[in-house]
């Protein structure tokens, strides 16, 4: 088997896993009625499955002779903007409501500070 052929069926192999992938964040986005269910969907399609797709692009282009690292740009691009524009998209539902609301975090002077309680001072002493 030539480097050329075993290349092709990784192509093949990543195409189906790509598309794979594609097909379920289409049913997910489909199937979830909530709108932030209805997100996690195509952001594993964004991510892992076009990914998959770039990936066999990349390798095909390799196994012609013809090098190309644009994938390699979108890939970036992709993954660096996928959980940003998630993250803002969660956001507006929780601003208009359109979705439960996280829960609150807890009401204390200690929690995300440097402020300790007296008990966790009197433990930390004891050691």
């Amino acid at each position: 088997m030539t480097a050329q052929i075993i290349g092709t069926y990784i192509v093949c192999l990543s195409l189906i896993i790509g598309s794979g992938f594609a097909l379920v964040g289409v049913i997910g986005l489909l199937k979830f009625n909530d709108p932030m269910t209805r997100l996690h969907a195509p952001t594993k399609v964004g991510t892992v499955g076009v990914g998959m797709l770039l990936i066999a692009s990349i390798i095909y282009s390799f196994s012609i002779g013809e090098p190309s690292t644009h994938e390699l740009l979108i890939m970036a691009f992709l993954f660096v903007t996928a959980p940003i524009s998630a993250n803002f998209i969660a956001k507006v539902n929780i601003h208009k409501r359109a979705c439960d609301t996280p829960p609150a975090p807890p009401r204390d002077d200690t929690w995300s500070t440097l402020n300790t309680s007296a008990e966790d001072r009197d433990v930390a002493a004891q050691k």
